[in-house]
């Protein structure tokens, strides 16, 4: 399996394809910090997205990978129209191309590849009916952590700060805590919101 983007969707996706058994899975990204990251959140393997054609990327891809002709499944969880070009570039015939991730609501599309392979395009709208409770179980269960996710913590007269760093992409996951988190700390309920991108 591969997975386009190492921000909070992908890594997410990395962690719920293992808890339901995925026996090897890449992730592609840009950045050298999150690749790194990945490594350390359970990614077999990562590979760094280059300059050069989705095609090119995808030969090389696959060839880091050891995937042959293709993997099985592809998440996207970018939403850029190189990532999901190189994903599609990367399936094999009959392979699963699955875009999470949200970007430009109109891109160039390479649908003549997802004929030529006979593979199964599906979009996802993040909730469905049972994903809550699903999502609940696989944290009691301790199949996915979230602890490592947060990496940067800022109080809420640092909001502006925190989604700087976001934009930035710098770390994984931000959280803001709340105004009079001090007081609600010591009463032990603390309460955030957290900074994402949208386009992360």
């Amino acid at each position: 399996m591969i997975i386009f983007g190492a921000g909070p969707i992908g890594l997410l996706c990395c962690a719920v394809s293992q808890a339901f058994g995925a026996s090897r899975v890449t992730i592609v990204d840009a950045v050298d910090s999150r690749l790194e990251f990945a490594e350390t959140f359970g990614a077999n393997e990562t590979y760094k997205m280059e300059a050069g054609s989705p095609e090119t990327n995808a030969a090389k891809l696959l060839a880091k990978a050891n995937l042959g002709t293709g993997t099985d499944v592809v998440i996207d969880a970018t939403g850029a129209e190189p990532c999901i070009s190189c994903g599609i570039s990367s399936l094999k015939r009959g392979g699963v191309f699955v875009q999470a991730g949200l970007g430009n609501p109109n891109i160039t599309f390479p649908i003549g590849q997802i004929c030529d392979k006979e593979a199964v395009l599906k979009g996802s709208f993040r909730y469905g009916p049972g994903d809550y409770k699903l999502a609940i179980e696989l944290l009691d269960s301790k199949r996915v952590r979230l602890d490592s996710l947060i990496t940067h913590e800022f109080a809420f007269t640092e909001a502006e700060q925190a989604f700087r760093n976001v934009a930035g992409k710098n770390g994984i996951k931000s959280i803001i805590y709340g105004p009079n988190i001090a007081k609600v700390m010591a009463e032990g309920t603390a309460e955030g919101v957290s900074a994402s991108n949208p386009k992360s």
